[in-house]
C-alpha cells in the first residue's frame, strides 16, 4: 500500500469539515480490510494527510455506530473506545521502530515510541502530547454507546519537533518516504472491530507489526 502525502501551501486550521480549503487537494485512503472475523458492525473509516515545514496534519472520518468514549486521560485504554490509529515509521530506513498514536472519538490521546529491536517502549511526555492540537465532532465523554448511525471526524496537527525527540526522523520533503499503517478499533464497546488500511496478516488482531505498514511517500 502507498500513500501520497500532499504538500499544504500554508498552515491547516482544524476543523470537522472533511473537504474543507486545503483538505480538498488531500488523497483519501481507506481503512477498509480487518483482522479475526469479519465484523458485524463495518465502519467505514477514512484517512487523508497533508503536512508543511513544521507539522504533519492527519484527519480520520468515520460513519459509525455502537459509539462509545471513555478513557478522558493521557495514555489512557484509548483502544477500548471507538478509536482511529496512525503507526508510523519517520525513516524508512528505521527496522521494528515505530509510534503509535491512537486517539479516541473524543479526543483523548495515546502516543509512545516503541523499539522492537530492544523490546523498549516510551510514552510521549504529556507535555508534549498537549502541543498536538486536536479537533473532534464528538464530545470528549460519551458513557453511553450511541447505537444509531454517527458520522464522526478527528483531526490534529502534529509538531515535527514533538517526532524528533523521541526518534530519528527524515524531515518530511518531496522525495521523502515513512512507513506507515492507520486502524480503526473499538474493543470494548458491543460491536468490536479491528479495521487496518495496510492488510496485516497475524492470526489474531496486533497492530503492532511494522512489517506490514505501507509507504507514505511525501510530494
Amino acid at each position: 500500500m502507498c500513500y501520497t502525502v500532499k504538500r499544504a501551501s500554508q498552515a491547516i486550521n482544524l476543523g470537522n469539515e472533511w473537504d474543507a480549503g486545503k483538505w480538498k487537494q488531500a488523497n483519501i485512503l481507506e481503512i477498509a480490510n480487518y483482522l479475526g472475523d469479519k465484523p458485524e458492525h463495518f465502519p467505514k473509516a477514512q484517512a487523508k494527510l497533508l503536512y508543511d515545514d513544521d507539522n504533519l496534519y492527519v484527519f480520520f472520518r468515520v460513519e459509525d455506530q455502537y459509539i462509545r468514549a471513555i478513557a478522558e486521560e493521557t495514555h489512557g485504554k484509548v483502544w477500548q473506545d471507538s478509536c482511529v490509529e496512525f503507526f508510523f515509521t519517520p525513516d524508512a530506513k528505521l527496522e521494528n521502530t515505530y509510534f503509535n498514536l491512537e486517539t479516541n472519538c473524543g479526543g483523548t490521546m495515546l502516543f509512545r515510541y516503541n523499539d522492537k529491536n530492544n523490546n523498549t517502549e516510551k510514552y510521549v511526555e504529556v507535555a508534549d502530547c498537549e502541543k498536538v492540537e486536536v479537533c473532534h465532532s464528538l464530545p470528549k465523554i460519551i458513557a453511553d454507546e450511541i447505537s444509531e448511525p454517527t458520522t464522526w471526524t478527528l483531526s490534529y496537527k502534529l509538531p515535527l519537533d514533538v517526532i524528533g525527540r523521541y526518534s530519528k526522523m527524515t524531515k518530511p520533503q518531496h522525495g521523502v518516504i515513512w512507513k506507515a499503517n492507520f486502524y480503526k478499533c473499538a474493543d470494548k464497546t458491543s460491536h468490536p472491530h479491528w479495521l487496518t488500511w495496510s492488510p496485516v496478516d497475524a492470526p489474531t488482531p496486533n497492530f503492532h507489526l511494522p512489517q506490514y505498514f505501507g509507504v507514505l511517500e511525501f510530494e
